[in-house]
Order: C-alpha cells, then structure tokens, then sequence
C-alpha cells in the first residue's frame, strides 16, 4: 500500500538531557502527523488543540473513510499512504495504531528523520524495543513512549507535595484497573493484534511500579487466557529496586480503582481513575493529610504532547520524565508475565 507521493495538499526540563545536533528554533511550531484514527487518536487531536504553537498537518489510516472523517474533524492533509504521510513535511509522527505494527511503524518513522511519540505500549516486547531504540540512536532523533500519567498537573503536584514535605522511600505500590463488557471484535481481545490485558491495561500499572519503585527483579504472575487466546486477567507480585508492588490487570471482571503508594511516614491514594489523576490524598504518620485536587483539561494527552514538543525544541533525544530504561523495564514486566501464563505471540 506504499508509494513515495507527498500529501495532496510547560514544564521546564529539570534534568539533563542527551542533545542532538540539530534543534528547532525555540517558537517553531511543531507540525505533527498522525497514522491510526482510532479512539485514542482523536483524544490526542483534541489535546494538541491545547499545546502552544503545535498542529495537526497530516495523518494516515488503512481505511480511507475513517482517515477523511478523522479530517473533516480535526483538520490535516489525507495522505495516500504512510510513505506519503512520511514525506509530507510534519517534524514529529504520533502512532495511534494497534499495539502489534507501533514497532514498524516507528522505525521507519525515524529512519526517515521523523520524532516519534508512539502510544503505549511502545512495542509487545523488549527485543521489539531495542530495534527501535537503536533506530532512534541512529537517526539521532527523539523517542518517547506515550505513558500519560506523569505528566499530568496532579501527577506533578503530588512528585513536588513529597519532595517538600516527604513521607519517606516508598516501598509499596499498589494499583489495578479491569474492564468488563469488551466487544469480542476490539483489538485488546486479539491474539493476531498481541491484545491483553497486559499490555492494554497493565502497562500502566508497570509504569506505576517502575516510576517509584525502580526496576523490578522479579515478577511472580497468576493469570488466566480467555477464548481468543489472550490473557483476560492478571496479577502481579513484583520486587523492585527499592520495594515490592501489587498489580492486577483485567478484561473480564469489574475492577477500576485507585493506586496506593506506602511509605515508613505516611501513604498516598491517588483516587480513581488513577491513571488519569487529578486528586489525591496523603496521610502522614503524625495524623495531618493533605488533599491535592489538580483538574486536568484538553483530555490529558496535551501534557505529554507539550512535553515531547518542548524536547523537540530543546533538541532532546530522550525524556528526563518518561526515559528509554523506564519503558525497558516495564515491557521486561510484561515479557515475564506473559511468559508465566505462557503467552507468545506469532514471531517471537
């Protein structure tokens, strides 16, 4: 389905940054375009009408029809293919397809000397990362897993209430999310597209574990696979660098919460959905609690946008906030668990 025709026509950065050798002017306007016009895009178009100096030009999708609609609402050039959607003069590509083609995708995307935010999870497994990550050294151009948790204002708030006024190391997390009342038909219930709950819902729960425990260890899975042959529920018992998380992840029970973060001085709940925060309630060990209530606008997908935009900018290859180990260490998560229920997927 490829041709080489073109289209018919914040946050500061706290951390060092590795630096490529070329950078956009500092108020360039970043042109984006998009190859998937599913669900999650469109929550990503609606945010990117909340970034400064950011546009949608392009976008891609195997059905014409969806991809004209996606237009029409949205704005953006159609292009004939995605070689037609890679030539069209956009600086950075979002990946908003099923989870199976983010990895080739992504490649050409930076072979071609594209950005690439690619939804999560980045690949379905850690060999798959690693041939990105290498592409994206080679291209010298910057790669970031859209995890959106982070970088939303609660998120932030809550990194800063505890670096002023800490409970201590954390040493626990607990998070879980499980939806019920999938369509046999999605893409999370398919084999042939590496569905599951892992890699739909847990991935989030594994960005949790990792951001505030490190790298995990070890990673003891209990689990079961439905009728397409993907897991439909999961539960992990992992040990970290600096502690131990429960997880759970499902597609067949009724199961959406909160996240918990333990600590010898207090703990935090970050309410439900957790994922997308925006309250949450610390209880110190002397008694006082303190309520962060920090609302969210443009659906929460700009705040990674902005971000990405601004590294782009910065000339960054890489996120100080969502980092390449970090997206390492949660898909060697999930590569563990899936290997414990004994889920491969076709080529690996």
């Amino acid at each position: 389905m490829r041709d080489n025709s073109a289209c018919s026509e914040l946050h500061g950065l706290e951390e060092t940054m590795t630096i490529a050798t070329q950078q956009a002017p500092s108020g360039a306007t970043i042109r984006w375009g998009i190859v998937g016009t599913g669900r999650i895009a469109r929550r990503f178009a609606q945010g990117l009408a909340h970034v400064p100096q950011a546009r949608l030009t392009a976008l891609w999708s195997r059905r014409m029809e969806s991809a004209q609609a996606f237009a029409d609402a949205f704005g953006g050039e159609v292009c004939a293919s995605f070689d037609a959607l890679l030539a069209s003069g956009i600086d950075a590509l979002y990946i908003a397809t099923v989870q199976d083609s983010h990895a080739d995708y992504a490649i050409a995307a930076l072979q071609a000397g594209l950005h690439v935010l690619c939804e999560k999870p980045a690949t379905i497994n850690r060999p798959q990362l690693e041939r990105v990550l290498d592409a994206a050294r080679a291209a010298q151009r910057l790669f970031m897993e859209a995890m959106k948790p982070p970088f939303y204002p609660l998120y932030r708030k809550l990194r800063a209430q505890l670096a002023a006024e800490p409970i201590g190391d954390v040493g626990l997390v607990r998070a879980g999310c499980s939806v019920p009342g999938v369509p046999d038909d999605h893409p999370s219930l398919s084999f042939e597209h590496a569905g599951g709950a892992l890699l739909d819902i847990g991935i989030y729960e594994m960005f949790l574990a990792v951001d505030w425990l490190g790298a995990p260890r070890e990673v003891h899975t209990l689990g079961r696979l439905g009728p397409t042959g993907v897991d439909t529920f999961a539960s992990l018992n992992s040990q970290h660098e600096r502690g131990i998380a429960q997880l759970f992840c499902g597609l067949d029970l009724h199961g959406k919460g909160d996240a918990l973060l333990m600590a010898k001085g207090g703990h935090v709940t970050i309410h439900e959905p957790w994922w997308n925060p925006s309250r949450a309630t610390i209880r110190y060990a002397d008694g006082r609690v303190v309520e962060l209530d920090e609302p969210f606008e443009g659906g929460g997908l700009n705040y990674e946008t902005a971000h990405f935009c601004e590294l782009i900018r910065a000339g960054a290859l890489e996120s100080p906030l969502m980092p390449h180990d970090t997206s390492r260490q949660m898909i060697a998560m999930a590569d563990a668990a899936r290997a414990a229920l004994g889920l491969k997927f076709a080529g690996e």
